[in-house]
This record gives structure tokens, sequence and C-alpha cells, in this order.
């Protein structure tokens, strides 16, 4: 992607490009005009002519310069290009800078300077020689973030200096790219979770069987098909070949379901609960996604994402490439919401035929419990991922078997027809998706997540 425009270096008639060069006087400038009017005022009482020269000669020099800073005229454009535009979390994207002179006259030394926020890493500047009218010169640099978001690059700055260093002008680009930081991703295996319903499990397409008949929608031959497919009775009523319609595809769906209540996640930082469940929820949208799903985002406060489509699923309208990369911009800026129940979620799922569920859940008292339990009515399977405050609060592992709030809920959960996993610290999501999904030699509390198997390929990288 590119950006940047002419930056006007042509403004000697404009006062306003005067007094600004004026006040980009350097140190060195302004030493000079200091000497030259200290030296005028003691040539002045001491009555010395060839002293009151060096004053005016001193003084001049710095003038001179800024006014022929300001009357240079020549033109330069800039492009910024992102290689790419989202990065996960944690990796290096690369930034391209192409400068060019357009005007017809070589420029002096130029210092360019892009602006970048801290997080991204320092304040990237560069010095380029003399570039011939018509010339143009590249450069590049990185950036790297541990923390996802969107952060603006830009607008680049252009310092121009004189040759004897008395004065410098600043011209900026209006144009600024944004760089996209993605959650972390990591690739899940090729299972079969629990409580899908029957024609969801591998995410494969199922067709809509024909009644008869009377609901064939045919179509003109066309060569090449099939003739076993000739519907002889539209045939006769239209007087040329026809042909049956190929099935319509109707996509699996699949809802994930980010728990986002600020009172339902504790701590906070890269590896806080909140955190994971964000990336959790990354990685199966991506990971559904390419197994053909039909998929929505869908957070606490009953947002949906994208919400366009049949259902407001992503996949059957749009690219899964596209698809994906809307709901990783949306997760890379999502944050804590202020609500404290799930209600507007349960209100989107009301309408039944949402096809899988997955939630990732913080903290849910007895009440929010109940309306997660609810929401498994409507879909045609549930997987949850429920993240225990206590242990990523503590980061201690609670006693397996211990009667506690936290497993009470869980029971509730598993009751209602939930497969309900405990999430806690230091274990990646494929080792609790192995578990959703009944592998044989997993537990709860185990660990060993990179020792998951058969994984899909993830998100890396991004889409640029």
């Amino acid at each position: 992607m590119a950006a940047g425009g002419p930056a006007a270096m042509d403004d000697g008639d404009d006062r306003g490009g005067l007094r600004a060069a004026l006040s980009g006087l350097t140190t060195r400038g302004r030493s000079f005009l200091a000497a030259g009017a200290a030296a005028a005022v003691c040539a002045y009482v001491l009555g010395q002519a060839d002293l009151l020269r060096v004053g005016l000669l001193l003084a001049a020099l710095p003038l001179v310069c800024v006014v022929v800073l300001v009357r240079t005229r020549y033109r330069v454009t800039g492009t910024r290009r992102l290689s790419p535009s989202r990065v996960p979390a944690g990796t290096e994207a690369r930034v391209h800078l192409r400068m060019e002179n357009v005007s017809r006259l070589p420029t002096g030394l130029l210092m360019l300077q892009d602006r970048v926020p801290y997080v991204l890493g320092p304040r990237p500047r560069f010095v380029l020689d003399r570039v011939e009218a018509g010339g143009r010169r590249e450069v590049s640099y990185r950036v790297r973030s541990d923390l996802r978001g969107r952060y603006p690059l830009g607008p680049l700055q252009l310092r121009l200096n004189d040759p004897f260093g008395m004065c410098e002008l600043t011209r900026s680009f209006s144009a600024y790219d944004t760089l996209v930081v993605i959650p972390r991703t990591e690739p899940l295996p090729l299972v079969r979770l629990a409580g899908e319903a029957s024609g969801y499990g591998e995410g494969r397409q199922r067709s809509l069987a024909l009644a008869g008949d009377d609901d064939v929608i045919p179509r003109g031959y066309r060569h090449g098909d099939d003739l076993r497919r000739v519907h002889w009775r539209s045939t006769a009523r239209y007087g040329e070949l026809m042909v049956r319609r190929e099935e319509q595809p109707q996509r699996a769906r699949c809802t994930v379901l980010l728990d986002t209540r600020r009172i339902a996640h504790q701590g906070a930082g890269p590896d806080s609960a909140f955190e994971w469940a964000v990336s959790g929820a990354a990685s199966a949208l991506v990971h559904m996604l390419e197994r053909g799903f039909a998929v929505r985002l869908l957070t606490d406060e009953g947002n949906a994402v994208p919400g366009e489509g049949e259902g407001g699923f992503a996949g059957s309208t749009q690219e899964s490439a596209d698809s994906a990369g809307l709901m990783m911009d949306t997760l890379a800026v999502v944050d804590h919401s202020d609500g404290g129940g799930l209600s507007r979620a349960y209100d989107v799922l009301r309408g039944g035929n949402e096809g899988l569920l997955i939630a990732f859940f913080g903290d849910l008292d007895e009440e929010q419990a109940a309306v997660a339990a609810r929401m498994r009515q409507r879909s045609g399977g549930a997987v949850a991922f429920v993240l225990d405050s206590s242990a990523w609060a503590h980061d201690d592992v609670p006693p397996a078997g211990a009667d506690t709030a936290f497993e009470q809920r869980l029971r509730m959960l598993r009751e209602s027809g939930w497969t309900a996993v405990a999430v806690t610290p230091g274990t990646g999501l494929a080792h609790y998706w192995q578990q959703a999904a009944g592998h044989p030699g997993v537990t709860a509390r185990s660990a060993g997540a990179g020792d998951a198997t058969g994984g899909t390929t993830g998100f890396s990288g991004g889409w640029s």
C-alpha cells in the first residue's frame, strides 16, 4: 500500500514561510546573529568601522541562508509501503519509503524522518544525499509490537539544511498509513469437537436435498454437461435441452463468542487472561474458516462481526481471507466492555440455527452461568473455554477436584449440554482443543500443549 504526496518546497514568496524559516534558525545561525549584533553595538560604542563591517557580515550570513533556503524551488514526493500491513503481535513488519525529486533542480542534503508510535520502536531517521532531478531514493526500517492494536505511521517529514548549517526547514506530508497488529494465533489440530452436530464435524459443505421434480430449477444445456442431468419435462416445455441445476451448497455455521466483560477478567498485559481469550478466539476463527465453516465473531455486547450476509456469517458471501481480515481487525482493537452480563449475546443467539458455538468465557457468577446455559439450547453444538481467574491472578493452579465456585459453574454448563473446559495459564489453546474433542490421554490440568499433533496451518504473517 502506498501513501504520501508532494512535499511543497517552493513557497519562497510566502511570508509565512519566511517567518517559519526564521524560527528554524539553528543554534549556529542564532549564534552568528547574536555575535553580529554584539559586534555592531561594540563598533558603535567604540567607533570602530572595521568591527561594524565584521558584525554586519556575521549577522547577514544566516539571514542570506534563510532567504536562499526559502526560495529554493523544487518538489519532492514520497510513498510508504507496509510489508505486510497486518502482523501478529511480536512479529516484525518492514516499512519501505521512497522519495522522488519531481522538480528540475537537484536537491541538497535531506533529512528524512517518519513518525511512529513509541510502542513500535524508535523514530527512524535517514540522511539522503543530493538527489538529482527526476531521481529517487529508497530506504526501509522495521517496526515491531508485542501489543495488538492499530498504530498510525506518519506523516513523513523532510528536513532541509543550508550548506553552512545556519537554518533548517521542515516539511510534512499529509498522508499516513496504519499498521494493524493482530492477536497471536496458533495452529489447531484437525479434530472433531465434542458436541458438534452431525454434518458439522469436518466442516464440509452440505447440500440441500431436492424434494422432487417440482422443486427442480432447470437451466439451459451447456457444452460438457452430463446428459444424465437432462430434465426432459422442462426440455419439452421450453423446446430446448434443459438440465438440472447443481444442488446449492449450504455451509456449516460457527459462532465464536468472546466474553470481554471487565469484571470477568483479572490482570493486564500480554500474558493476562483477557489476552489469552482474544488470542484463542482469533485462532478458533482462522481454524474454522480453513475448515470451510461460515463464521462470525460475537461479543458479550451483542456486536457481531462482520454482520453481513445470510445470518450475519462470513465466508458464504465473502472470501475467507477477507472475512478473516475483517474479524482480525476487530480483535486487534477489542477492549474490555463495561457490561456486566451476557444477555445481549444471548438475544443474538435466540434465533436458533446457529450451528456450532465456541465460547471463551471469563468469570461466571451463577446468574451469568444460567444465561450461558440457555445459549446451548440455540446451537447445534457448544464448546466453552472458561478461564479460571483465581489461577490467572495468582499464577497458581488450584487443587484438582476442589469444590469451588468455579467448578460449580463448569458443572452447570456441562449439565446444560456444553463441552466446558477449564483454562489455566501456561497452556496453549491446541491442548484444550484436543481436550474438548475428547482426545484420549488429555486431562484438564495436564501440561504439554506443544505436543499436539495434526495441526492445520494457522494464520501467520498477515494479509497484505
